[in-house]
């Protein structure tokens, strides 16, 4: 049985967007105060019109989700960091898959530009879905 604690972790949403990459760099500036890894994570789902638009596999959207998570990391420019950061693809409703991956998180941190009439005032729906139901303290970043 091994009795080592684990190290803490903080789980970041990822979508390819620029508030996902400021998230990210906030989050590594965070893990590295806390002793922290970070694992970024881009999840995606094949919807049912697939069958509808057989071009499109499902192998398609998991490299437009992969390269949604590589923009991320890379516009986060984290590399001098002396943080561990990892990378996860999960085919999940992203809102569903970013909490279920904060068990047992420090933080779980999302970036979020939100819609809406008046700007500012309205979270994203995963945003919002993650600070109603995620695991542990969760970060809405916003650039």
């Amino acid at each position: 049985m091994n009795t080592q604690p684990s190290q803490p972790f903080i789980i970041v949403g990822a979508d390819g967007s620029v508030e996902s990459s400021a998230a990210l760099h906030w989050a590594v500036d965070q893990a590295a105060l806390i002793n922290a890894r970070v694992i970024v994570v881009t999840a995606f789902t094949v919807p049912v019109t697939i069958m509808v638009t057989p071009t499109y596999t499902d192998e398609d959207y998991a490299r437009d989700a992969q390269e949604c998570l590589d923009l991320t990391v890379s516009r986060a420019d984290i590399d001098s960091a002396d943080v561990s950061v990892e990378s996860r693809l999960v085919e999940d409703r992203p809102a569903v898959a970013l909490t279920t991956m904060a068990r047992g998180a420090e933080l779980l941190v999302v970036g979020a530009k939100g819609h809406g009439e008046l700007p500012g005032l309205h979270l994203g729906s995963v945003a919002s879905y993650c600070a109603h139901h995620a695991p542990c303290p969760v970060v809405v970043h916003r650039s």
